[in-house]
């Protein structure tokens, strides 16, 4: 297949191309980049070094004779040129990761909300008028996430997407109707996947697009099969209090002696995915696309759950490193259940990789490899959902959080 991948330099996005690529599809990487100039904004860096994207895609081609073509594209800003180029390339298919990914960057201010919706919004929209535009025939797979139904305990399991509801009807009888499972997002940035959702309904009805939404849990771990091949293929790690994902920040934190620090009581359950099963994942997903006219298809892109004060216990277990308790930024529940249904992954034959210490120890060497890059001032969550906080974290001159103050 030819397939475009938006957002194809990411986290998600990179380690997928070259899984996609490796099977032999013909991939087409469009990004604005601008998940590295907010690297810039922010004054940190991936803890992994990270050659330019062209030379990312030179030195695949070098090793596998496989050609990964970049093109430097703003989904949110630039419609004429996007429609132009999905009518010059009619893909096969699309996979949209061009949106902005952190729930704390989302929240820094005023500036970063409205940047949040107009890019990931605008991105989503631009690009299904585009596909309907131009007449393509593409099946479009989305990466959504989990953290659109929010971290509050219901009783019952999440279902993949769908909610079947019983009404009273005027005659006195009983109707049910399919409608979407109720999104309970927490941030901005969780809100606009749950506008993306509504986006891909009405085009799914109104104009018979083939649409995958993909609701997925946090991503753990750094390398794929792909990116083990060669120093300059490998992903970047994010381990800043905006960026960083819970078990991946607790990991360079125990590289670096630095006390993992577990926001509020740490009963914050949350769905864990391995970076190499989050592309299987869309490999999978590709392969099973839906029909024109069919509903939109909602997959949980999960493999297990864990309270985030287990996993610190687990990792200062494994690396001697203290657990810090610490108030928390976000404005959550302070402990929550998470039951998911992922049924329709495991049936299509992913066999998920669990955590299991070898694989943290994979990545407890990366982030030793390259402690001497961490910036400790980056290492604390400073992005809160409120502008008030009834405490504040005080931090030492090397960014360790030292005790908290009313």
């Amino acid at each position: 297949m030819k397939i475009a991948i938006l957002g194809g330099d990411g986290f998600v996005g990179w380690p997928t191309a070259l899984h996609l690529s490796h099977l032999g599809h013909e991939i087409h990487i469009i990004d604005n980049l601008s998940r590295r100039w907010i690297d810039t904004e922010l004054g940190v860096q991936s803890l992994t070094p990270m050659d330019s994207i062209q030379e990312r895609c030179r030195v695949w081609h070098e090793l596998t004779g496989r050609r990964l073509n970049f093109h430097l594209l703003d989904l949110s800003s630039e419609y004429e040129r996007l429609k132009t180029w999905m009518g010059e390339n009619a893909p096969d298919a699309v996979i949209h990761f061009a949106e902005q990914r952190a729930a704390p960057y989302s929240m820094k201010s005023d500036r970063h909300k409205v940047y949040t919706v107009n890019n990931n919004i605008n991105a989503t929209h631009n690009l299904l008028a585009a596909l309907v535009e131009t007449g393509i025939d593409a099946h479009l797979v989305h990466l959504g996430t989990m953290g659109v139904y929010g971290y509050s305990s219901v009783g019952a399991a999440i279902p993949e997407g769908y909610l079947t509801v019983e009404l009273d009807k005027l005659d006195g009888g009983r109707a049910t109707q399919e409608i979407l499972y109720p999104t309970k997002p927490g941030s901005v940035y969780h809100m606009t996947k749950s506008l993306d959702q509504i986006l891909f309904q009405f085009y799914a009805q109104n104009d018979g697009l083939r649409i995958t939404d993909l609701h997925q849990g946090i991503v753990w771990g750094t390398h794929t099969d792909q990116t083990r091949r060669h120093d300059q293929l490998i992903n970047r790690f994010d381990y800043d209090g905006d960026y960083g994902t819970v078990l991946n920040r607790f990991l360079i934190q125990a590289a670096i002696g630095h006390p993992l620090t577990v926001h509020g009581t740490g009963g914050q359950t949350r769905a864990f995915i391995h970076i190499q099963d989050s592309v299987r994942c869309i490999e999978l997903a590709l392969a099973d696309a839906p029909k024109a006219r069919d509903r939109v298809r909602i997959f949980n892109q999960m493999t297990e759950t864990h309270r985030v004060r287990d996993l610190a216990e687990l990792v200062a277990m494994m690396t001697g490193a203290e657990v810090a308790y610490l108030p928390n930024p976000r404005k959550e529940a302070a402990e929550n259940d998470l039951v998911v249904r992922n049924e329709q992954f495991l049936e299509l034959g992913l066999d998920p990789i669990t955590l299991q210490e070898g694989l943290l120890d994979e990545v407890v060497d990366v982030a030793k490899k390259f402690a001497y890059r961490v910036d400790r001032s980056r290492v604390p969550a400073v992005s809160a959902w409120t502008k008030d906080l009834s405490q504040k974290v005080e931090h030492d001159p090397e960014g360790r959080a030292i005790r908290s103050v009313s």
